[in-house]
């Protein structure tokens, strides 16, 4: 039976483990009820999608002339993409309160995220595979606590999501799209043109409601390191190539742009 609200819908992607569940799209008459707070502090799934604490190790992109290694890849980016339509679930339940606008542009964010995981479950199936075969790391599940802990609220969630994992997306999905490409498999090569394209309103859509909703006093970057929960932070929202021109597209101003070109991590700093 399909959900006939917002909160309906999203408890049905959280509390169902079947991919029909988490992929159905929402009808286009549900009711926005928000209904209590709720924190789900972790996402039914079947078996064959179990999350596990490691996944193996990304192919870099010289190797995607292999079909094995661009198995891992698109194996790797479609439950990246399903734990985002889980995460964006999440954070419709935690924070009823958040404005309705926001709310609206989280719905169309998950919307997206959703056919991103078809569209690159499609290409592993082309491929023979299935992300039943791989291992499912709940890389993205384990920043939920501090997500949820957070005295910023869904700003948190934006820092984390929009202006970090997504940010760092704009980099990797162009990176791994050229590598697809050079390997001769154009389809999934398009499949990350389009997930990278689509990234930037779905960063612009983070910045924007972190602006609105942070302190006036706080500029760009300060907004974003105060609500970032640790571990998470500008080293971590970007990729080996760094796509300037997608995040002034996505409304990010030039100096967070440099900070975050500019940050290192804590086990760069050591070293």
């Amino acid at each position: 039976m399909a959900a006939e609200t917002l909160h309906e819908f999203c408890r049905g992607i959280l509390e169902r483990g079947e991919f029909e569940a988490k992929l159905m799209a929402p009808a286009d008459s549900l009711a926005d009820a928000p209904g209590a707070a709720l924190s789900i502090a972790a996402p039914a799934r079947v078996s064959e999608l179990e999350l596990v604490g490691d996944a193996e190790r990304l192919p870099r992109p010289g190797a995607l002339r292999s079909a094995e290694a661009r198995s891992v890849c698109l194996a790797r980016f479609a439950h990246h993409e399903l734990m985002a339509v889980e995460l964006l679930a999440w954070a419709l339940l935690r924070w009823p309160e958040m404005p309705a606008g926001l709310r609206r542009g989280l719905l169309g964010v998950l919307v997206e995220e959703q056919e991103h995981c078809r569209l690159y479950l499609g290409r592993l199936a082309a491929h023979g595979s299935s992300l039943a075969e791989h291992r499912c790391s709940g890389y993205f599940w384990r920043h939920v606590p501090a997500m949820d802990a957070s005295p910023f609220g869904v700003r948190a969630f934006l820092a984390a999501l929009g202006l970090t994992y997504e940010q760092a997306n704009l980099d990797f999905s162009e990176l791994y799209r050229d590598a697809f490409r050079a390997a001769g498999d154009e389809q999934s090569a398009r499949v990350c043109q389009r997930v990278h394209d689509e990234e930037i309103g779905h960063v612009r859509l983070a910045s924007v409601w972190s602006r609105r909703l942070a302190p006036r006093e706080l500029g760009e970057i300060a907004a974003y390191e105060q609500a970032v929960p640790f571990p998470l932070g500008p080293s971590r929202a970007k990729g080996r190539r760094f796509a300037a021109e997608a995040r002034r597209r996505a409304g990010l101003g030039d100096a967070f742009i440099e900070h975050v070109r500019c940050a290192r991590s804590p086990q760069e700093l050591r070293s």
